[in-house]
């Protein structure tokens, strides 16, 4: 009798491991890590934040800027969170749905970035090589079907993958050994023959992210040409500047990503926890330092940043001084009136005893009514009766 029930060929749920090796230290990495997503989730959202209210920047590039920012949250927002509850939480099941899910999304994001950098590539090719032409060439209708080839694109590169993983027995092998699920780490729990996987998963996307690298190649070998025959040197400085950003992104996303995609199918030397930790930065650190590097190197961006922020600055404090003097006026209004009231009061109670004593005066008269009574005075020696008025009590 088989150990395993091969009627269920999917697993209800899969245990993700974490790091292994290195589960005392998962709470410190994960305080690098969430500080790491924080730092990009602020980062990529003032830059959309800027290029959206910013009509300025609603130019091709800034679009652009704008499409890598979203796949960049999307990238890390797809693992991350995850990972922390993971390492703060143990909260290492995951259904196999999910798992898919958080796959299938992992590698969208990676598909699509790479087009957006070969759009973003392309875009300082004519911005540089054809300047007359820009405009007509990068138009809103050209900048919105680049993003609908961006989708479509990762779309079928990566949807077979969700079958090919479907169609595998598992045998209860449920444990992956990592932080997140990806396609191969998948794969490999299956108890039945994953050529096709192996074949499919390395080939396709690599083959197709391949040539995205001789794309962005070829249009940066065209303008450094382009730019060594500008006569003058500002204008050369400058358009050194913005490509040099670029580069420094291109460089940020396709360098660990095809170390991690390499090491993961031939590095068998490399000890596994290093394996991991690299596949963890290769979905934090693009996301982390894509906003910096434009904010830092691309002055408009800079610019229009330290504007925003003032105005805001700005409009905070002027809000706050008008909310503080209202409060001030409101202060002396109240302490004004209760000045005033308290001299009504005074003068009311002034008034009150005054009819009080009044009142009191009447009711002796009342209460006690004089009596007329007779006295002798002398006078001279003359005696003399007088009628004088006294109370009786």
């Amino acid at each position: 009798m088989p150990p395993f029930n091969f009627t269920s060929l999917a697993p209800a749920t899969f245990i993700l491991a974490g790091i292994p090796g290195m589960e005392k230290s998962h709470l410190w990495i994960s305080i690098v890590f969430c500080s790491m997503y924080l730092a990009a989730l602020l980062g990529n959202g003032v830059l959309l934040f800027v290029v959206k209210t910013e009509r300025s920047l609603h130019e091709p590039m800034y679009l652009f800027l704008s499409m890598l920012a979203v796949v960049d949250l999307m990238l890390s927002t797809t693992t991350v969170p995850k990972m922390l509850a993971l390492f703060w939480f143990n909260a290492r099941e995951i259904s196999f749905s999910a798992c898919l899910t958080q796959m299938f999304f992992l590698h969208f994001s990676f598909s699509a970035e790479s087009v957006v950098l070969v759009a973003m590539a392309f875009d300082r090719y004519v911005a540089i090589c054809y300047p007359l032409q820009y405009t007509s060439v990068l138009t809103q209708s050209a900048i919105v079907k680049t993003g609908l080839v961006a989708v479509m694109r990762s779309f079928c590169i990566i949807f077979p993958c969700i079958f090919l993983l479907k169609r595998l027995p598992f045998c209860g092998h449920i444990i992956i050994q990592h932080t997140y699920c990806e396609h191969m780490g998948i794969a490999r729990l299956a108890c039945a023959d994953i050529s096709v996987n192996v074949l499919y998963g390395l080939a396709v996307p690599f083959a197709v992210v391949v040539l995205d690298v001789v794309l962005i190649a070829v249009s940066y070998i065209l303008i450094l040409l382009a730019l060594f025959r500008f006569p003058s040197r500002t204008a050369r400085r400058k358009a050194f500047g913005t490509c040099g950003s670029h580069v420094s992104v291109i460089l940020l996303f396709y360098i660990p990503a095809f170390f991690t995609v390499l090491t993961h199918r031939f590095g068998r030397t490399i000890p596994h926890h290093v394996h991991i930790l690299l596949a963890n930065l290769y979905v934090l650190i693009p996301p982390l330092l894509n906003p910096i590097v434009y904010g830092v190197r691309t002055r408009q961006i800079k610019e229009k940043v330290v504007k925003v922020f003032s105005h805001s600055t700005n409009h905070f404090l002027n809000s706050y001084n008008r909310e503080t003097m209202h409060r001030q006026h409101q202060r002396i209004a109240t302490l004004y009136r209760m000045i005033k009231g308290k001299r009504n009061e005074d003068v009311e109670t002034s008034q009150q005893n005054v009819d009080m004593a009044s009142q009191t005066i009447t009711n002796s008269d009342t209460l006690f009514p004089k009596k007329p009574k007779s006295i002798d005075i002398i006078h001279d020696g003359v005696s003399q009766k007088r009628i004088v008025s006294t109370r009786s009590v």
